[in-house]
């Protein structure tokens, strides 16, 4: 699988009910489970929902193999936050800390793995319809979303990449050679998308 699109996922063809169910059912879902953990932080109910969406998951076809195929560099930054916690002596916190953020990724995938990114920002587009007339373009917004949604996994992907190429080098443990490509890579990618958007006179306001 492409590194590029580990952490949101990328839609496929399903004929699970999570594919049949209308988009602003799915996005009320997904704000129904990230919210909550906000206000109650208890390990038993971040693992509950944790199960919860694993069930959701199931019960529409998608396996665990793809519903928690996130990236090596999100598996590294949730068990540092336990590892944190727990030297600081908060067993608790060691487990809403890092499942609270695992379950957002998670509602987020709930939303990514079985809709298009088209329907997705159209949807989005239809809701911020309203705001228009305090002077917020839902059309640029919905841009900035999907080049939100392109961008974060492809930086990611850089960082797979520049640790898979050092590790060759025999230079893994080294910060620079780790950091020069993924910084270089990513402007690279900026500029590419900024021609890309002004070619087609996105970019104008």
């Amino acid at each position: 699988m492409n590194v590029h699109s580990s952490l949101f996922g990328l839609h496929q063809p399903g004929d699970g009910w999570l594919f049949r169910t209308h988009i602003g059912v799915k996005y009320l879902l997904m704000l129904t489970l990230v919210l909550p953990p906000l206000f109650v932080r208890q390990w038993w109910f971040t693992l509950a929902l944790a199960v919860l969406l694993c069930g959701l998951f199931a019960s529409s076809g998608l396996g665990p193999r793809r519903v928690l195929r996130i990236g090596w560099m999100m598996w590294l930054l949730l068990a540092m936050l336990a590892v944190f916690q727990l030297v600081g002596g908060n067993p608790n916190a060691a487990v809403t800390a890092p499942g609270n953020l695992l379950v957002a990724v998670l509602a987020a995938r709930l939303v990514t793995l079985t809709t298009p990114t088209t329907e997705i920002l159209d949807a989005l587009t239809a809701v911020l319809g309203p705001l228009r007339h305090v002077g917020v373009n839902p059309e640029r917004v919905a841009l900035t979303v999907a080049l939100m949604i392109r961008s974060i996994p492809y930086i990611l992907g850089l960082f797979e990449e520049a640790r898979d190429a050092a590790r060759a080098r025999g230079v893994s443990r080294n910060v620079v050679a780790l950091l020069i490509p993924v910084v270089l890579g990513t402007v690279a990618h900026a500029e590419r998308t900024g021609e890309a958007l002004g070619a087609r006179g996105l970019g104008e306001r």
